[in-house]
């Protein structure tokens, strides 16, 4: 049995006393929630903030993203080991975003869950097709290679510190969200990828969360797909109520 996951990805909102705000009134509402594992992924000035607040609690600490080396000469990056160190026990990889607006590839992403394997912390492998590519008919091409070229070099051990986040690139803060019949087939696509990659123990366990415009509204039909296994939540994890009705989905 697959444990969900629910993740709130806060992406660049919230300076520390608003994050700690944020966790703090979110913490009542989600602390009878079982069955789910909650995560969430404040900028990195805020880390400590909601390390702080959350400790003792059922919630866990996520950077939104990493560097591949531990330390040198890279100035404004964030190495795995010093995201463990502050408090972290998983950390977004590849976040559509990233692959946009700062140039990110397959080869760097798995040079960062490599790292990340190596630091002890979960990754939250992020992959997804553009509207063009899906209109193009390339959606399944697309996944293929995001799940081939990020997983490479990584063994079937090592995929279990790994969840895959499955977020159509048109889904994301846009509104529109991919249809339960949508998202199950790319989940259940990812799924039969990663048992011709590994085998099929291996993909029976590895989770597949889905991303892009999740509410309370959608979260049960999505939830209630047999290869959706959680939601990484944008918009919708920056207000406490909104985020603890798709914990407690």
């Amino acid at each position: 049995m697959r444990t969900p996951v629910i993740a709130g990805n806060w992406k660049l909102f919230k300076k520390q006393a608003d994050a700690a705000d944020l966790v703090t009134a979110l913490i009542p509402l989600v602390k009878d929630a079982v069955g789910v594992e909650i995560v969430v992924a404040p900028v990195f000035t805020s880390l400590s903030a909601v390390r702080e607040k959350i400790r003792g609690t059922n919630i866990k600490l996520s950077a939104q993203n990493c560097y591949w080396e531990e330390e040198g000469a890279f100035t404004g990056e964030i190495a795995p080991g010093m995201i463990k160190d502050a408090g972290c026990s998983h950390v977004i990889i590849g976040h559509s975003e990233r692959r946009q607006y700062f140039g990110e590839t397959n080869e760097t992403v798995n040079k960062k869950i490599k790292a990340a394997l190596k630091a002890g912390l979960v990754s939250l492998l992020c992959i997804g097709e553009t509207l063009a590519q899906r209109e193009a008919e390339k959606t399944f091409d697309i996944l293929r290679s995001q799940v081939t070229d990020g997983l490479a070099g990584i063994t079937a051990v090592e995929l279990a510190a790994i969840i895959i986040a499955y977020e159509p690139v048109w889904a994301i803060g846009t509104g529109k969200t991919a249809s339960d019949d949508q998202a199950q087939e790319a989940h259940a696509f990812i799924r039969g990828l990663v048992a011709e990659l590994y085998d099929q123990a291996t993909a029976d366990a590895i989770r597949i969360l889905y991303g892009g415009s999740v509410k309370p509204e959608n979260v049960k039909g999505l939830m209630s797909r047999p290869d959706i296994d959680g939601a990484l939540v944008g918009g919708a994890s920056l207000k406490a109520d909104s985020f603890a009705g798709i914990v407690n989905f």
